[in-house]
C-alpha cells in the first residue's frame, strides 16, 4: 500500500490545489511517508487544509507529450480500487493527518469510466465513513454531464484543466484531446452544476501548463479573464511545465519559475485589483517581462497618474499604486475615514510596502519621506505625449474597456504604446474563433 499511495501520489503532483509548499513545522511533524503526499490548500473561505492528494489510477491511454503518465512512456503502473483509496483516506483523516481530499485520474478506460471509480471513492467516504469535509474532484475531458453532474454532488469544488489556451494549443502538446469537444462543453456543464442549489460543488477552478505547448502569457490570461467573466471560474492555476523524463517528446525546454510567478500577479490584477485585460504590459510576442512586475510595469507606463495622493484617491486606484494590496487599500480608506495621519510607519503597519508605494505617493500632497520627488519617478524613456492617443486618466481611473494594449518590455527605455493586442485585431485566428465557443 505504501508503495502505491506513494506512486499514485506523485503522479498527482503537477495538479494544484493551493498553496504550493509546506511550512517547515509541518514537515518537521510529519510520522509517516505518505504524509510526503498531503498538501495544505487554502479554501474559497479563506480556510486553509491539509489535502492528500493522489490519482485513482496512473494507468492511461492517452499520450499526453507534457504528462509523465502518457501511455508511451515506459514506467510502473497502479490503481486504486474505490474501497482501499476510501479506507487509505479515512485512516489519515483519524489518524489528525488529512483534513480533506483532492482526487484526480488518469483515463485508464473511458472517461466516463473512470469518473465512476472517483465518484465511488468519493461516496465511500461520505456515506461509510461520514465525512462532511472538503473534497475536490478533478472532472477529466470527455466527461458526460451526468457524470459531472453526480461529481457535484458529492465534492465541494470540481475542476477541469485547460492545460493550453485553445484548440490550436492544446493539439500541439495532446493530440487526442479535443477542446472544443472534450473541454469547453465541460466548463459549461460545471458552471451550471456549481450554479445548481441542489447540488453540493459551489466553485471551479482551471489549471494551465505554462511553456509546453509554446503559446503566450496573453493567450493563457485571455482564456482565464474569459472563464472569470463568463463562467464564475474561482481561480485559474498555472504550473510551470517541468520536463518529466529524459525520454520525453516535447522539445519544449522547462518553463521559468518566474514566468510562472508573474502570471500569477498578472491574475491576481484580473481578479482582485480592478484591472482588465487590455491593461495588461505585455511584449511584442505577448509575454510578461520577467524583469519588471506586472503592476509595476503598468505604473511605468502611466506617469500621469502619479504621484496620488493616499488620503484622499478611491480605493480603485490606491489598488493601482505599487505596494498597495487590496487590504491595505481598505486600511488607508478606513484610518483616513477617522482622521487618522498617513505617516510611512502607520502606512507600513497597515500591510504597505513602502519601498514600492513611496516614490508614487503623497499624503495630503506632501510627500511620504524625504526620497524622491515627482520629478524623480522611475519612468526613464516615458514622456508626456509618447503613449499615442491611449487611455486618459478618467479611462485608466475608472477601469473602463478602451481598445488599447500596452506591448513593450521596460528595459529601461522608451515603452511604446501600440494597437490592441486582443483578438478583434486578428480575425479568423485561433483565439477570435475560439471566442465562439463560449
Amino acid at each position: 500500500m505504501e508503495t502505491k499511495v506513494g506512486l499514485l501520489a506523485q503522479s498527482a503532483r503537477f495538479d494544484l490545489c493551493g498553496t504550493c509548499g509546506q511550512p517547515g513545522s509541518a514537515r518537521q511533524r510529519m510520522t509517516l511517508p505518505v504524509e510526503r503526499w498531503i498538501y495544505p490548500s487554502a479554501l474559497p473561505d479563506g480556510r486553509t487544509v491539509r489535502l492528500l492528494k493522489v490519482l485513482q489510477t496512473n494507468s492511461c491511454t492517452r499520450n499526453c507529450l507534457y504528462c509523465e503518465n502518457r501511455v508511451s512512456r515506459d514506467t510502473a503502473r497502479e490503481s486504486f480500487s474505490p474501497e482501499e483509496l476510501a479506507m487509505l483516506f479515512e485512516r489519515l483523516r483519524a489518524g489528525g493527518h488529512a483534513e480533506g481530499l483532492f482526487l484526480s485520474s488518469s483515463i485508464a478506460r473511458s472517461p466516463d469510466a473512470d469518473m465512476a471509480r472517483m465518484i465511488a471513492t468519493a461516496e465511500l467516504v461520505r456515506r461509510r465513513f461520514r465525512f462532511q469535509g472538503y473534497i475536490h474532484l478533478k472532472v477529466l475531458p470527455g466527461a458526460s454531464q451526468a457524470a459531472i453532474e453526480r461529481a457535484a454532488q458529492l465534492a465541494d469544488r470540481i475542476s477541469i484543466n485547460l492545460e493550453a489556451p485553445g484548440p490550436e494549443a492544446l493539439g500541439r502538446i495532446a493530440m487526442q484531446k479535443n477542446f472544443l469537444k472534450d473541454i469547453l462543453p465541460q466548463v459549461a456543464w460545471i458552471q451550471q452544476a456549481v450554479e445548481d442549489p441542489r447540488l453540493r460543488a459551489r466553485s471551479h477552478t482551471t489549471q494551465f501548463v505554462v511553456g509546453a505547448a509554446g503559446e503566450s502569457d496573453f493567450e493563457i490570461l485571455h482564456w482565464a479573464d474569459r472563464l472569470y467573466r463568463k463562467t464564475r471560474l474561482q481561480r485559474a492555476y498555472f504550473s510551470a511545465y517541468q520536463v518529466p523524463d529524459e525520454d520525453t517528446p516535447l522539445s519544449s525546454l522547462p518553463a521559468s519559475l518566474v514566468r510562472e510567478h508573474r502570471l500569477y500577479q498578472a491574475d491576481f490584477l484580473l481578479r482582485r485589483y480592478g484591472f482588465n485585460l487590455n491593461e495588461l504590459v505585455f511584449q511584442p510576442e505577448g509575454l510578461l517581462s520577467l524583469e519588471v512586475d506586472p503592476k509595476q510595469a503598468w505604473a511605468f507606463r502611466h506617469p500621469e497618474i502619479f504621484p496620488v495622493d493616499l488620503a484622499k484617491a478611491p480605493i480603485e486606484i490606491l489598488l493601482r499604486v505599487p505596494g498597495i494590496g487590496p487590504v491595505s487599500a481598505k486600511r488607508i480608506c478606513s484610518i483616513r475615514s477617522r482622521g487618522l495621519s498617513g505617516i510611512p510607519e502607520d502606512l507600513k503597519r497597515l500591510g504597505v510596502v513602502l519601498k514600492r508605494a513611496v516614490p508614487y505617493s503623497l499624503w495630503e500632497g506632501r510627500a511620504l519621506s524625504a526620497g524622491r520627488s515627482q520629478d524623480e519617478l522611475p519612468f526613464e524613456g516615458v514622456q508626456d505625449g509618447s503613449r499615442g492617443a491611449g487611455p486618459g486618466p478618467a479611462q485608466v481611473h475608472t477601469g473602463l474597456e478602451t481598445g488599447w494594449t500596452d506591448l513593450g518590455g521596460y528595459a529601461g527605455g522608451e515603452l511604446p504604446l501600440v494597437k490592441s493586442f486582443g483578438v478583434d485585431r486578428y480575425p479568423g485566428t485561433v483565439l477570435e474563433n475560439a471566442t465562439k465557443f463560449l
